[in-house]
């Protein structure tokens, strides 16, 4: 084993300080157990981990820690286990998107904070990984991600079920009477069988990939299932990899380039991922000082397509993808069209072509061919502009109806997604299938925290009729899982006077993704007039955490990160109190 002792490391103004300071640092870890060695100058590396119980696709991260630990141990490093936080969307309300931001400043606090010279992000629900990643990059200490990896396939009657897609679909069949109370209750457990994130291409996925694609995560790590061991031989090689970058020097701001953004946004597009990587990478540019315009994930794409058929867009779930070659199957066909950089640097030290060189594609249904994709080029994530949304907004193409990606109708307004589950069963309801929805108040400061509720299910008495989608405008996000034509993240939000607010029931709503334009059609002078009669809700908070984040958070366009967060503070030591 190479001789890892460095006494000009980081950590040694903690270990290898002289007098009271060093022996109060080392004593009080002794108590653990580790011997004076340990302190000899070897890397120490912090692995953070989000594991809980109340973030169910986190919660096996404990074991995967231990993983971590061998391979720090046996390249000579000095491996410590920190907890953080957990964003699980599954249970946190109003949303886990609240807390992304709070996460993200706990991550950097703890590393900048601690005598840690690597740090290794272990994360699994959707939030968590942008949160550490945004945390560590704001640091700027050598890190590798570790996602946990997704469940297993779900299945129910003979077929595969995804978590969240199917969700979706239950709701509908028992909405009509295709499913019973009793049967939604079996088939909830059959869609999750195994620890791990979501195995459909959701946002805990796209994720996944999105950081393997940045060149933070190994190659083909982001695909293993959490209860494969080969997530745990991964982890360990993570251990393993992350002493060596210490030795290397390789931090995220030399990771995180602007090519390295231009390679995670077509990536996203090929595997159908979720819009919501538009406001995690939209975040973290911001961390490392990286322009990245919300019109880049729209150019970016324009000649990408869809490669993946994964639900909700496709067919198949994330244990097929890993078995078809994962992630670095995707971007050797990328690479092969000339469609991404070869160049960036990765974790591992070496460059995007040569992680991918040799990279096959096992099949042709999960992953498809460049010259057959699963999706033409265009079918990626298209950016709206218009009156209704000066700054930005987006849809899914690949989970979209094609008809109506074109479509003119009119608005049926209402002001939470509350006001509308409260009438979406009513027989009554004044809608038909060109309606268009809109749901508002719904963005990162009105909700508060951007939650995933724009794509409200599809009003009772249409299901019944056999409408299969309509189309759906709001201002805050739509889960990974999800699919339909929905309009999102329109910003400005309503809340702090976006047009979003001046819509009126009966206002015609134009949609045309071709020409990537959503329009209200009513004259100018009547929406300034509405403007001058509108007045911005009352704060209604006052203190705590939640005031702090309706007071600085960004509107989605800019990645929904406070402001005084934007670009790194660095891992200067702290000063020594002792």
């Amino acid at each position: 084993m190479t001789d890892r002792r460095n006494t000009n490391r980081r950590s040694q103004a903690w270990f290898g300080a002289k007098g009271r300071s060093g022996m109060l640092y080392r004593s009080w870890m002794r108590n653990q157990g580790f011997g004076h060695e340990v302190f000899d100058g070897r890397p120490v590396i912090g692995i953070a981990t989000s594991a809980s119980e109340l973030a169910p696709c986190n919660a096996h991260l404990t074991r995967v820690a231990e993983a971590v630990k061998r391979g720090v141990w046996q390249a000579g490093g000095l491996p410590l286990q920190f907890p953080t936080m957990a964003t699980g969307e599954t249970l946190m309300r109003p949303t886990a998107m609240l807390y992304r931001n709070l996460m993200a400043m706990e991550v950097e606090e703890l590393i900048r904070a601690n005598p840690l010279d690597g740090v290794v992000l272990l994360s699994g629900c959707d939030k968590t990984t942008p949160a550490m990643l945004m945390g560590a990059a704001s640091v700027d200490l050598p890190a590798v991600m570790v996602t946990g990896g997704p469940m297993l396939n779900g299945k129910f009657r003979g077929q595969d079920v995804g978590s969240g897609t199917h969700v979706w679909k239950f709701e509908e069949d028992l909405k009509t009477g295709r499913m019973t109370e009793e049967e939604c209750f079996f088939a909830e457990g059959c869609m999750a069988r195994s620890n791990g994130h979501c195995m459909t291409m959701g946002t805990a996925s796209t994720m996944a990939c999105v950081a393997e694609a940045l060149g933070m995560q190994l190659p083909g790590s982001a695909a293993w299932p959490a209860v494969d061991s080969r997530r745990m031989e991964t982890a360990q090689a993570a251990g393993r990899r992350v002493v060596d970058m210490v030795e290397e020097d390789l931090r995220p701001s030399r990771i995180l380039t602007r090519e390295a953004f231009e390679n995670a946004v077509p990536v996203n597009a090929a595997i159908g991922g979720s819009t919501n990587a538009v406001i995690h990478l939209t975040a973290l540019a911001g961390r490392v000082g990286v322009e990245l315009d919300l019109d880049d994930f729209d150019r970016l794409v324009r000649e990408v397509p869809t490669l993946v058929n994964l639900m909700p867009s496709g067919t198949y779930l994330m244990e097929d993808f890993c078995y078809a070659g994962g992630l670095p199957a995707v971007m050797a066909e990328l690479l092969g069209g000339g469609l991404l950089h070869g160049g960036p640097v990765t974790v591992t030290g070496r460059t995007v072509a040569e992680n991918t060189d040799g990279a096959e594609r096992f099949g042709s249904d999960v992953i498809t061919p460049l010259d057959t994709p699963f999706q033409p080029a265009g079918t990626g994530i298209a950016v709206l502009r218009g009156n209704l949304c000066p700054d930005g907004a987006v849809l899914k193409q690949s989970a979209a109806s094609p008809h109506l990606l074109t479509h003119r109708g009119p608005a049926r307004v209402f002001d939470s997604p509350e006001a509308y589950h409260a009438v979406a069963d009513d027989p009554d309801l004044d809608v038909d299938e060109n309606t268009v929805i809109v749901i508002r108040n719904a963005g990162p400061k009105g909700y508060p925290g951007m939650p995933e509720v724009s794509n409200v299910p599809l009003p009772a008495k249409l299901l019944k009729a056999g409408v299969t989608d309509m189309v759906r405008v709001c201002d805050g996000r739509m889960s990974g899982t999800g699919y339909g034509t929905v309009v999102l993240h329109v910003a400005p939000e309503a809340a702090v006077g976006g047009p979003l607010a001046l819509v009126r029931d009966g206002d015609p709503v134009v949609l045309d993704v071709p020409a990537r334009t959503l329009r209200l059609d009513v004259d100018d002078a009547e929406l300034e007039r509405r403007k001058q009669e509108w007045t911005p809700p009352a704060d209604q908070y006052t203190g705590g955490y939640t005031w702090l984040y309706t007071q600085h958070v960004e509107q989605a366009d800019r990645g929904a990160d406070f402001g005084f967060l934007r670009g790194g503070r660095g891992h200067e030591v702290p000063r020594d109190s002792h």
